[in-house]
């Protein structure tokens, strides 16, 4: 089955770049990406790294002027860190100029507290945690998936806290998600009113085309409450390779037709990098695994590092990381093109969201355009 590819963007800086040069880059790919057949253009939310989509929502509108065909959206707008009204009013205010393009997709990251603090990690259900070190790696007819990394690894967690605290007001604290997704339909759909019953209308926002979507990386509540609700998913399977695939068994699962969807709709991640041969695309990919140490010890992404000049990994270094250089898909078009395939085929996804994070401009931009010729000549061959 040929299914469409997607691009998430984190926006990411190069060591010896800067945030301003990153912004441009995520123009350039956006409008080559609608060039080269991509459905979607999504961004990701990340704040205090060395990413620049801090203020995602205002680059999904830069992104729109810049292009005219493509789909572009957020994977995701984390909810604990806004107010329902302020999502619906600035897709509203992008959709009102650049209207049926945009994508809203909503995760729970910003309510994640619990899993850095004394609260048990998945208050609400979902799986359990398992340590990478003594789980055991599946291989799913040719899909990797390595046992669930277990967050409590993440030594300090003071960086990930004092964000959490600085991205909000000084004693406010988020709504339950199921309940902020409700404000959120209810302030497109025109039927919010506060809890003392006085009725608001989000100006712009209200009626807005928008397609309201759900993002997940476990079976627990972000799955679950996708598919009570009737709306399509995400999984994140470029982060959370271990419990991907449980959230799309979770989101079938607790599905139920809609007026949007009348059957379940899901979108796979994969980080991704290709290039013109095996051995190039490995090159490309060798810093990938310091970027995501960085992120593991609780530091956060750090600026993206030269792979002519990182030092390798240690082994310690490197068991902290193994799961997501498993998972990661580099090699020539035909090499990554056969991964995808099992990974669509495995998961039943109905569209692949790629991610790809290279050193140099111009190598992501090659991963792109390769995968797009290659998935391409793909799907004419299977019509």
């Amino acid at each position: 089955m040929s299914v469409p590819l997607s691009i998430l963007d984190l926006a990411p800086v190069s060591a010896g770049s800067t945030p301003q040069q990153a912004l441009r880059n995520t123009i350039d790919l956006a409008q080559r990406a609608e060039q080269w057949g991509y459905h979607r253009y999504w961004l990701a939310e990340h704040h205090f790294v060395a990413v620049a989509s801090s203020s995602s929502i205002t680059l999904i509108g830069l992104v729109a002027a810049a292009t005219s065909r493509i789909r572009v959206g957020s994977a995701a707008v984390q909810v604990g860190h806004h107010t329902s009204a302020s999502i619906v009013e600035a897709f509203g205010t992008i959709d009102a100029l650049y209207p049926g393009r945009l994508d809203l997709g909503l995760g729970r990251s910003g309510h994640r507290r619990a899993q850095f603090g004394s609260e048990p990690a998945h208050p609400k259900g979902g799986h359990p945690v398992v340590d990478t070190v003594t789980g055991r790696t599946e291989i799913r007819d040719g899909v990797v998936v390595p046992p669930p990394f277990d967050p409590g690894r993440i030594a300090d967690r003071t960086k990930f806290v004092a964000s959490l605290r600085a991205l909000q007001q000084h004693g406010a604290q988020a709504l339950d998600f199921a309940d902020q997704i409700d404000e959120v339909q209810a302030l497109l759909n025109g039927s919010y009113t506060t809890p003392e019953g006085t009725a608001l209308h989000a100006v712009p926002g209200e009626g807005a085309q928008v397609e309201l979507w759900l993002f997940g990386s476990s079976g627990g509540e972000s799955a679950e409450l996708a598919g009570r609700l009737g709306l399509p998913f995400a999984a994140a399977y470029h982060v959370a390779p271990g419990t991907a695939l449980d959230a799309i068994d979770a989101y079938r699962a607790a599905f139920r037709p809609s007026e949007r969807l009348a059957e379940p709709y899901v979108v796979i991640s994969a980080d991704v990098v290709v290039a013109a041969d095996d051995a190039t695309a490995r090159h490309h990919a060798a810093s990938y695994g310091h970027w995501v140490y960085n992120i593991r010890t609780g530091a956060g992404a750090s600026e993206y590092l030269d792979p002519d000049t990182a030092a390798p990994l240690t082994a310690e270094q490197r068991r902290l990381v193994d799961d997501r250089l498993a998972t990661q898909f580099v090699g020539s078009p035909k090499t990554v093109v056969e991964r995808l395939a099992a990974l669509q085929h495995v998961t039943g996804a109905n569209e692949l969201l790629v991610t790809s994070i290279a050193y140099r401009h111009e190598d992501r931009l090659e991963s792109h355009r390769l995968l797009a010729d290659a998935w391409g000549s793909r799907a004419a061959r299977a019509a």
